[in-house]
């Protein structure tokens, strides 16, 4: 029933697609829908998500950092099969080995032993970005409740994680066992996006204080920074999450 629903949402998707590559570039097909959904998103951020941000703060930077490092080294599992599907062969192989030492040496990805032993920390890919190395268009430009800015191509390709894409959805989700729970995967998802909002709470207080347009501003850093991931498939990174962006301030400063 779950492949039904995604096969039927990707035929409507597909033909909101090809309206949208018909001008060459990103149209906000949906712009009032998106509008609300931003103002639901800004709602439940000042509410939730921003408090509880700043409440992790507290915590003590081994305990912040070690958090970082096991959101960032559980990405790797989507990320190298993308490095694969786009042929970036090295990159798979660098990331193969920092998922093992941090896996194991590094105590479940707390401590980040590869990057000591010199192994390089690449940008992390997605089945979204994937999709463009292979010249698939964004499609129309789409914000998501509580998940926020996507496209037509960034909703196909995280969809992939739930039909197989994603390992540690299918060991935790798909089959909960007594080592590992359905609920580790949320968890996991959730404590990323605080991670990340956390990092850059000022950055985002900086561009909503200074956008006459904070919609504007937000939808055309994403697609900013999507492209460029695109583009720079080889850029070496210190940030934490495949469907995150960069931190913030670094899009902003370009």
């Amino acid at each position: 029933m779950k492949k039904i629903l995604i096969l039927f949402f990707l035929g409507i998707f597909y033909t909101f697609n090809v309206n949208a590559e018909s001008t060459g570039q990103v149209k906000d097909c949906f712009e009032g829908v998106n509008r609300a959904t931003f103002a639901f998103n800004q709602g439940l951020d000042k509410i939730i998500f921003k408090p509880v941000s700043k409440a992790y703060r507290y915590l003590p930077v081994p305990i912040r950092k070690g958090t970082g490092n096991v959101v960032n080294n559980l990405s790797n599992l989507v990320t190298i099969p993308n490095n694969i599907f786009q042929g970036d062969f090295l990159m798979a192989g660098t990331n193969i080995a920092r998922l093992t030492l941090n896996s194991t040496v590094g105590i479940l990805g707390i401590f980040d032993v590869a990057t000591v032993m010199g192994f390089v920390n690449y940008e992390k890919e997605d089945y979204g970005q994937t999709l463009g190395v292979l010249g698939v268009k964004e499609g129309c430009y789409l914000v998501l409740p509580v998940l926020g800015p996507s496209t037509v191509r960034d909703t196909v390709g995280a969809l992939a994680s739930f039909v197989g894409g994603d390992p540690w959805y299918n060991v935790t989700v798909r089959n909960d066992s007594q080592y590992v729970k359905e609920s580790d995967y949320y968890v996991s998802r959730a404590t990323a996006g605080v991670d990340f909002r956390a990092k850059n709470i000022e950055s985002f207080d900086n561009l909503e204080e200074n956008s006459m347009d904070f919609y504007a501003s937000v939808r055309s850093l994403y697609l900013q920074d999507r492209q460029q991931k695109i583009l720079n498939s080889n850029s070496i990174t210190e940030t934490q999450d495949d469907s995150d962006w960069n931190e913030v301030e670094d899009i902003i400063e370009l």
